[in-house]
Formats: structure tokens, C-alpha cells, sequence
């Protein structure tokens, strides 16, 4: 299946989910103690933040929350640079939504930089859909320039988080 998607936000010059995610560190402006200069956090970059935390929270291995998190980091660059693309993520990746979504002076930053400095909500029906949509979301990532990782996306095929992605400015 060929997808051919239009760019809506600003187009990043990366597509290594690290460096998204590091670059946002500069446009940081709540807590940032907490974030930036906490002892845990003063030598570490964001992303290494994140994956702490996903570590602290989460019991997995490491190179499992950096698939998680590389993979969350795709699905909402992908989703903010493409806002009526039909997408949603399955239960695993979600884990790495939501790790992003707390981490709430991060995820500001991050929708200041790749959404056009709005707030991109998350606003989660009740029950999951099974439409297929993760399966179709991992296609349109891979549209988009990245390497979404095919296992990942697999594994939770057709049972789709139950995120509403036809809200206005939500996923």
C-alpha cells in the first residue's frame, strides 16, 4: 500500500526520535527544576529522562523502553505534522504516549516545537477500536520518514487505543 500524506506543522530536519526530543530542551519554561536541573536530571538529556522514567515506572528492559519511547516520539511528531491523517496507537506504544503526556512541561515544549505551538490533546475513548487503525498508523509513520519498528506496531494490530483522533487537535 502506497500512502501519500500532506504536511500541515512545521516539518522537522530530523527523523531520529532522540533528536526530536532533545531538541525541544531550549523552549522548556515550567518546572524547570524538575526537568532540567533536578541531581538525576542535570546530566542527562530528555530523552534519557524519559526513558528513566518509563524504567522507573514500567517493568521492562531498557532497550524495550527505548523502542517504546523511539516509536511514541514517531506516532506524535507524525500526528502533529499530519492532523487529519486516521491514526492511533496500539497498547504497547501507548505506554510511551502517555510517558510523553505526563512529563507535561516536555510535552508542551514538544507541541510548541512540532505542533505549531498548540496543545495537542489526548483525548481517549472508553473503549478500544478494532478497525485496524494500528496497523494502517505504523504505514502512515513509515510515510512520514520513520523507521516505526514493525514488531511493535504488530503486536497489537487491530486493537487500537481508544485515543479519539477525530476531535480537533487531539490523537
Amino acid at each position: 500500500m502506497t500512502l501519500a500524506i500532506e504536511h500541515h506543522a512545521r516539518a522537522t530536519r530530523t527523523r531520529d526520535p532522540r533528536e526530536l526530543l532533545n531538541d525541544v530542551r531550549p523552549r522548556i519554561r515550567e518546572l524547570t527544576y524538575n526537568v532540567l536541573d533536578s541531581p538525576d536530571s542535570a546530566d542527562v538529556d530528555l530523552y534519557e529522562r524519559e526513558i528513566l522514567l518509563l524504567l522507573r515506572d514500567h517493568t521492562m528492559v531498557r532497550s524495550m523502553a527505548e523502542r517504546i519511547l523511539d516509536n511514541a516520539i514517531m506516532y506524535l511528531v507524525t500526528a502533529m505534522e499530519h492532523p487529519d491523517a486516521r491514526i492511533g496507537v496500539g497498547k504497547l506504544v501507548d505506554i510511551g504516549v502517555h510517558q510523553m503526556i505526563l512529563d507535561t512541561p516536555v510535552y508542551f515544549a514538544f507541541c510548541e516545537v512540532y505542533n505549531a505551538g498548540a496543545y495537542k490533546h489526548h483525548a481517549p475513548l472508553i473503549r478500544r477500536r478494532g478497525d485496524g487503525t494500528v496497523t494502517r498508523t505504523a504505514e502512515v509513520i513509515r510515510a512520514n520518514g520513520f523507521p516505526a519498528d514493525e514488531e511493535l506496531w504488530a503486536i497489537d494490530g487491530s486493537d487500537c487505543s481508544p485515543c479519539d483522533d477525530k476531535v480537533p487537535d487531539s490523537h
